[in-house]
């Protein structure tokens, strides 16, 4: 029932996007404080990553059904999967009507997807399993954090943009290392992560080259701890 379950939800995900016609981001008027071109945001090419991740999930999903129905490393993910596709399938919607209450549902999934992956994370095969939930999770955290910063600089809480996009990419880098470190094996999570930090680089350079360098430079540890992960454990 659960596999059913995660399955309906993916498809849902999957779809939201040709039913909430028009979203490309946050509008800088939904904020008090219009954030237009914020450093925190990764440049625009940087979200072709979420078709990967569509495809990625609806095969996880359905191989879900069709294969692993009853497979005991697939059935921890379930649970956390259902709620964070199925928040994710609203979330569109929500974004564009409040900000502060996409957010918080952001986070709800992304936290949801760090559970997944730690739960699926030495289940198999895991290019059905951790490594597709692993990119998701991994995009899910940059989102979310962006999310904050610009919720934070979009309502002048302690700072402005530019103070966001630093605190928000020195959290990031500390965060993914941090999960990474957990998810051994699960090096999607690395490179979705990675992905984002270089985008708020090529974003950032050169107007904010200090922000861009330290972007990159979290890109590469991250990438490199995963690195050393594959290596330790081949």
């Amino acid at each position: 029932m659960k596999a059913w379950l995660v399955l309906l939800a993916a498809l849902a995900f999957v779809i939201s996007p040709f039913v909430v016609e028009g979203f490309a981001g946050f509008r800088p008027d939904q904020f008090p404080i219009p954030q237009d071109n914020a450093p925190v945001q990764p440049a625009g090419y940087a979200f072709s990553i979420w078709g990967v991740i569509y495809l990625w999930l609806l095969l996880h999903a359905v191989l879900g059904v069709w294969k692993h129905r009853d497979d005991p490393a697939w059935e921890p993910t379930r649970w956390p999967m259902i709620i964070s596709l199925g928040v994710g399938a609203l979330w569109l919607k929500v974004a564009t009507i409040s900000v502060i209450w996409a957010t918080v549902l952001i986070w709800v999934m992304c936290l949801s997807a760090l559970w997944a992956v730690f739960m699926g994370r030495q289940g198999g095969p895991k290019w059905a399993l951790a490594w597709p939930l692993g990119l998701y999770a991994g995009w899910l955290s940059a989102a979310s954090l962006v999310s904050l910063g610009l919720l934070g600089a979009g309502y002048g809480i302690f700072g402005d943009a530019l103070f966001w996009g630093w605190v928000m990419v020195l959290v990031a880098i500390g965060f993914a290392w941090m999960n990474q470190m957990t998810f051994v094996g699960v090096w999607t999570y690395a490179a979705a992560v990675a992905w984002a930090l270089i985008s708020i680089a090529v974003k950032n350079y050169p107007d904010q080259w200090a922000l861009a360098a330290v972007a990159l430079l979290g890109a590469v540890l991250i990438a490199a701890l995963a690195v050393r992960q594959r290596s330790q454990t081949s």
